[in-house]
């Protein structure tokens, strides 16, 4: 769960929420991230994706 402070949704509370899903998609693809890198090809995109789509299956609490 996500507990957020309903009067906190600031840009910054935003980027953190990214930060953090971006860190989980990274500890779970891990091993294809870094096969993907070795062989040079380009995952940012698919990353931006899928932390976007990780953000979404997140349960929020909102403290009001």
């Amino acid at each position: 769960m996500v507990y957020l402070n309903f009067t906190d949704l600031s840009e910054e509370a935003q980027q953190r929420l990214l930060t953090i899903s971006r860190s989980e998609n990274e500890k779970h693809y891990g091993d294809s991230i870094r096969y993907a890198r070795e062989h040079h090809i380009d995952v940012e995109k698919i990353l931006e994706q899928e932390t976007l789509r990780n953000i979404y299956s997140y349960t929020y609490v909102f403290n009001i």
